[in-house]
C-alpha cells in the first residue's frame, strides 16, 4: 500500500486519508511551514502534517515526503 514518495494526490482529502492510514497526521513536520488559511486569511504555522486552522477550522495536509515546501501543503476541508 505504500508507494514512498512517488504518491499523486488530486486533493487534500486523498492527502489526509493516506496520512492516517499510515499513521503520521500527528507527527511533527521537520520544519514548520508558514501558510496562509484559504478559508479565514489568518497565517498559521503548520507543524504537523495534519494540521487544523485554529480561527476556522480548515484542515490542511502534507506527506512527510513533500513537507520541505509549503507550497505542496493542501486544504483537506472542514
Amino acid at each position: 500500500m505504500h508507494d514512498g514518495c512517488s504518491g499523486k494526490f488530486e486533493n487534500g482529502k486523498q492527502v489526509l486519508e493516506k496520512l492516517r492510514m499510515m499513521g503520521f497526521s500527528e507527527q511533527l513536520m521537520p520544519i514548520p511551514a508558514e501558510i496562509t488559511c484559504i478559508d479565514c486569511g489568518d497565517s498559521i504555522t503548520m507543524d504537523t502534517f495534519e494540521y487544523k486552522c485554529p480561527s476556522c477550522g480548515m484542515t490542511y495536509a502534507v506527506t512527510p515526503c513533500h513537507a520541505f515546501d509549503a507550497t505542496n501543503i493542501m486544504a483537506a476541508g472542514k
